[in-house]
C-alpha cells in the first residue's frame, strides 16, 4: 500500500484538529518532525425540531471531537435552520511522536421558526473559535493496538453577545488495529467547560462525552471508505444557575470516502446523520496537504 493511499486513509479517519481518528501508519498520523500540514473544511449541518424547545442548542460538528454550538429560542413550536462552518487550521510535527496544531472556524446560519404568534426568520454570521492543542503517539501498532492522546483547549469562542478566552478544554484517547487493508479504531474524548460570561448572564455549556469507533477499507491504492457510529453524551447548558433543558444522549451513522490525489494532498467528504437522540445532519469537505 502506497503514501498516496496511506494520505487518503489519514483524511477519512483523522478529520479535523483534534485526533480521533487514525490512517494506517503513525508516520502519517503525527506530522513529520518540521513538516506544516493545512487543513481546509466547510461543514453543512442541518437541524429541525418541533415541540417545545427549553434552549438546546443546535450542534455543528467541524471535526472527528470538534462542535460550534448555536443557542436556540425558550418556547418555539418548530424551528428548521441550516448551518455553514468553515475551518482553517495548522498542524506541525514537534518530534517524530509528537505534533502541535492549531484551528479557528468561521460560522453562518440562517434560521426559521414558528409557534401561534407567527413566523420569524433570523441570521447570523461570526467568528465561532479558536483552539490549540497537542497530539502524541504513547504506543505504536505492533501486536497490540497503537494508543495516541490528545489534548486542546479554546483560546477563543464567541457566544451570544460576548466572548470567553480558556474556558473549555478536551481530552481524549484514541486506539487503533491496522490489518491492511482495514483499520479499526475506537476513539473517546470527554470536551469540559468552565463558567464564563455572556452579556450579563453567567453561562457554562454543557459537558460532552463522545464514543466514536470507526473501520475504515481501502479500495485501492487512492479511495478509501469509511463506516462507524458516534455515541454523544451532553449535559444540559447553564444560565445563571439554571439548567437548561436535561442530559441528552445521541447515536449517529458516519460515512466518509477519502481520495488522495497525491501523496502531499489528500480530499475527504463525510456525512454525519443522527439515528436516534435528535434531528439533524452534518456533511463535511475537507482538504488536506502537506508542505
Amino acid at each position: 500500500m502506497n503514501k498516496v493511499h496511506f494520505s487518503a486513509v489519514l483524511l477519512v479517519l483523522w478529520s479535523g484538529s483534534a485526533r480521533a481518528d487514525l490512517p494506517l501508519a503513525v508516520e502519517d498520523l503525527i506530522t513529520d518532525k518540521g513538516k506544516v500540514k493545512l487543513e481546509l473544511s466547510l461543514t453543512y449541518a442541518n437541524s429541525d425540531r418541533q415541540g417545545i424547545s427549553t434552549a438546546e442548542p443546535v450542534t455543528v460538528q467541524t471535526s472527528a471531537t470538534s462542535f460550534v454550538t448555536l443557542p436556540t429560542i425558550l418556547g418555539e413550536s418548530r424551528g428548521n435552520s441550516d448551518s455553514l462552518v468553515g475551518t482553517w487550521g495548522l498542524r506541525y510535527g514537534l518530534t517524530n511522536k509528537t505534533e502541535i496544531f492549531a484551528r479557528t472556524s468561521y460560522l453562518t446560519s440562517k434560521s426559521r421558526t414558528s409557534d401561534v404568534t407567527g413566523t420569524r426568520n433570523s441570521s447570523d454570521s461570526r467568528f465561532a473559535d479558536a483552539w490549540v492543542g497537542i497530539n502524541y503517539q504513547l504506543k505504536k501498532d505492533d501486536k497490540l493496538p497503537a494508543i495516541l492522546g490528545f489534548v486542546e483547549i479554546a483560546l477563543r469562542e464567541k457566544h451570544e453577545h460576548s466572548s470567553s478566552s480558556f474556558k473549555s478544554a478536551l481530552i481524549g484517547l484514541t486506539t487503533y488495529k491496522a490489518i491492511d487493508p482495514v483499520v479499526f479504531s475506537l476513539t473517546t474524548a470527554y470536551r469540559f467547560n468552565q463558567s464564563r460570561k455572556d452579556g450579563i448572564h453567567k453561562y457554562k455549556p454543557g459537558n460532552v462525552l463522545l464514543l466514536n469507533p470507526n473501520v475504515a477499507f481501502a479500495v485501492n491504492d487512492r479511495v478509501t471508505l469509511t463506516t462507524g457510529m458516534q455515541w454523544t453524551n451532553r449535559h444540559a447548558d447553564n444560565w445563571d444557575g439554571k439548567a437548561q433543558g436535561f442530559r441528552r444522549t445521541s447515536s449517529d451513522l458516519l460515512l466518509a470516502m477519502g481520495y488522495g490525489f497525491s501523496k502531499d494532498s489528500t480530499l475527504n467528504l463525510s456525512l454525519k446523520s443522527n439515528v436516534s437522540g435528535s434531528n439533524g445532519a452534518d456533511l463535511r469537505l475537507s482538504w488536506l496537504h502537506t508542505f
